[in-house]
């Protein structure tokens, strides 16, 4: 009997955790981060993809709008190529930040798939991600005309999105 009592604290902890790890493994991929929401975009200023400068984001998001970082490393980003270039013919302004991609490899992407975008702009060095709490590629913000980030989707859109997040642009 006491040989089983030495061995509590440890099957204790087995017990906690089996129940932790089956706790995180049902709330599974579906948490996504939403800090920015419900705050304006960053202040910040991007390199053009063509090289021609540089713009505030501000500026190009000026909304309603829709923000999509997307890469062309990035395979459900060209998977939401056509959904995006179907927002641009209704008349959506998205601006497209190249994440952490070469430009050469960002430009032949567009020219390969469509370019959606109103404003093209790059992030290098993944530092315009880090202050929008970029969890991957693709993301896709949608803004409303005061410049507040209104829905965030974390994945590569579809129509039924789009209507969500141009809802959310909209107010």
């Amino acid at each position: 009997m006491r040989r089983l009592i030495v061995f509590a604290p440890l099957a204790a902890l087995v017990l906690a955790i089996v129940l932790f790890a089956g706790w995180s493994l049902r709330r599974g991929p579906q948490v996504t981060p939403m800090a920015m929401v419900g705050k304006p975009l960053p202040n910040l200023v991007l390199a053009q993809l063509d090289g021609a400068g540089a713009t505030p984001l501000r500026a190009a998001a000026k909304g309603p709008a829709l923000v999509n970082f997307y890469a062309s490393w990035c395979a459900p980003c060209a998977a939401e190529s056509p959904a995006l270039l179907a927002l641009k013919a209704e008349g959506v302004r998205i601006v497209g930040v190249a994440y952490k991609d070469d430009r050469a490899a960002s430009s032949g992407f567009l020219n390969r798939l469509g370019d959606p975008y109103a404003v093209r702009l790059t992030d290098p060095d993944g530092a315009a991600g880090i202050e929008f709490g970029l969890t991957g590629v693709p993301e896709t913000y949608a803004v409303d005309a005061k410049g507040v980030i209104r829905a965030k989707r974390a994945a590569p859109i579809d129509a039924a999105d789009a209507e969500s997040l141009l809802a959310a642009a909209a107010g």
